[in-house]
């Protein structure tokens, strides 16, 4: 019976299904998967604390922001190919290891400049466990049926820390300083560290070439001179040196692959774009988390620097849009099994850009329960293509490739949120100051008001040093034109995403992933 049993569940033509132990051992990648998405939304949280105690200009506070994704966006593709050498559970444990040590550098940063360069490692770490997260899943989950499944379970994942990281973010907040949040990461790590050798198994590609260091440099010059000429622009204005970097990074980007074509163990394999569900899923996650990117760092200001509320506060406020994006995360493979991919990410996107038109209505005063209205809407529409965007990216790859099509998604994840806070923060930052422009009282310095029209962290500092008739007269345009500010990026957001919307029913496949 037992024999008949296995032959049943096991055949020679099908893959073997995942037992107990890969269960627990997706359990054990849940970790990291959780910890990166709580890192970046207590970032944002933090954002108005460590202004004030560290005092950072505008374009340093972008960095701050943005870095450590765009860290990640440079180094995914790399550290992916890595794993496949050195072995990818060998490769999540170092990563686990060096992103705590930089998380405890972080929180006890004590410039601007220092914040920069430890969350720069933060994000070089953050690169060597996400490709193999989603690579060792893969091996665990041979059956496509449980490799969907735990890839929903995954972005599950992904989205309960979302929803975590404001709550945690806003008690430690609440309580101690605003490097606390940073060492949320140390415990999570030394428990994957603990856990990895017993649950995950080990991989390495037998048949894995050396790893091309010309290849690594180009990947890196093709991504990081345009997000830094993208934030000289929008810091300086027009000039010459970021213009020229903004050209040189799609020359690079040729270059690079033109090497891969011509590599035997290329650092990304390009045959994959060859695939059209690879192809267009990849770019319309991307553009998607961008337009989410740019407006959730505007929201988290607003919550705290516009209506005043204490972090903690702030947290529960965005804790019902975080329970929709769970919701939508869980529902969505079952959803899936029915109704084709492309219809499903084509009616959740349009959903999504419905909820950025409501954020355009947000006004500078009571606009609260509209913003969360919005952001509710916003997030249930963004779930289903995350969820699904990643299984059409790493179920299009064959089992060897894996590798390669897990860092493509990381990477256009990423790179995503960075894109969007670089400019779609940009955008927002622009807003705010012509607003203000010639906005600040008279009886207000000539340096002071310069200071208020950087940013509004800039504005309430000031304000804290001027009396108290004049201390309304300067908050209230500047709240005014932040909010103008949020309100610009969310129209800008709807109008992408709805075209994305379109692409998604045009180009990805419209026969259902499972039909059994």
């Amino acid at each position: 019976m037992s024999t008949e049993t296995t032959k049943t569940l096991h055949t020679p033509t099908s893959p073997p299904p995942a037992g107990a132990r890969e269960w627990l051992g997706l359990a054990v990648l849940a970790l990291p998967t959780l910890l990166l998405a709580m890192d970046a939304t207590v970032l944002y949280l933090a954002v108005p604390h460590l202004s004030l105690a560290l005092r950072p200009s505008g374009g340093e506070l972008l960095w701050i922001a943005d870095i450590y994704g765009f860290m990640i966006a440079g180094f995914l593709v790399t550290m992916g190919t890595l794993g496949d050498r050195i072995g990818r559970r060998k490769l999540l444990m170092i990563g686990a290891a060096a992103f705590a040590v930089a998380s405890a550098l972080a929180a006890y940063a004590t410039s601007p400049g220092m914040l920069i360069a430890t969350r720069a490692l933060l994000g070089v770490a953050g690169a060597t466990l996400m490709p193999s997260t989603l690579a060792l899943i893969t091996n665990m989950f041979r059956d496509p049926r449980q490799r969907g499944t735990a890839i929903g379970v995954w972005a599950t994942c992904f989205s309960a820390g979302v929803a975590l990281g404001p709550v945690l973010g806003g008690v430690l907040l609440q309580t101690f300083w605003w490097g606390s949040v940073f060492l949320l990461g140390v415990p999570v790590m030394l428990l994957l560290l603990v856990t990895a050798p017993v649950l995950l198994p080990e991989y390495r590609e037998p048949r894995a070439g050396r790893l091309d260091p010309a290849s690594v440099v180009l990947s890196l010059a093709a991504v990081l001179p345009v997000v830094y000429g993208i934030k000289e622009l929008a810091e300086g204005g027009p000039a010459l040196l970021p213009v020229v970097l903004l050209a040189a990074g799609p020359v690079f980007g040729v270059l690079f692959v033109r090497r891969q074509s011509g590599l035997a163990d290329p650092l990304l394999d390009v045959t994959l774009f060859r695939n059209r569900s690879f192809s267009a899923a990849l770019g319309i996650q991307l553009f998607s988390i961008t337009a989410m990117g740019g407006v959730y760092l505007l929201i988290t200001q607003y919550t705290q620097l516009v209506e005043g509320l204490s972090p903690l506060t702030a947290g529960l406020w965005l804790l019902p849009a975080a329970g929709a994006l769970v919701v939508a995360s869980t529902l969505t493979p079952a959803l899936a099994r029915k109704v084709p991919a492309a219809y499903v990410i084509g009616a959740s996107l349009a959903i999504s850009a419905v909820g950025y038109l409501i954020l355009t209505q947000v006004d500078g005063a009571g606009g609260l329960p509209v913003l969360v209205a919005g952001f509710v809407v916003v997030y249930l529409g963004i779930s289903p293509m995350f969820v699904l965007g990643t299984e059409l990216i790493v179920g299009s790859a064959p089992p060897e490739k894996a590798g390669s099509a897990a860092a493509m998604s990381e990477t256009s994840t990423e790179l995503g949120v960075s894109l969007g806070v670089a400019v779609l923060g940009s955008v927002g930052t622009a807003v705010y100051r012509d607003r203000m422009t010639g906005a600040a009282p008279a009886e207000v310095p000539a340096p002071e008001a310069g200071s208020a029209r950087e940013s509004l962290p800039d504005a309430l500092a000031v304000a804290e040093d001027l009396p108290d008739g004049l201390h309304g007269l300067l908050l209230e345009p500047a709240r005014a034109a932040f909010t103008d500010g949020l309100n610009v990026v969310s129209g800008i957001s709807a109008l992408l995403v709805a075209a994305l919307a379109v692409l998604a029913v045009v180009l990805l496949p419209r026969t259902r992933p499972d039909r059994s």
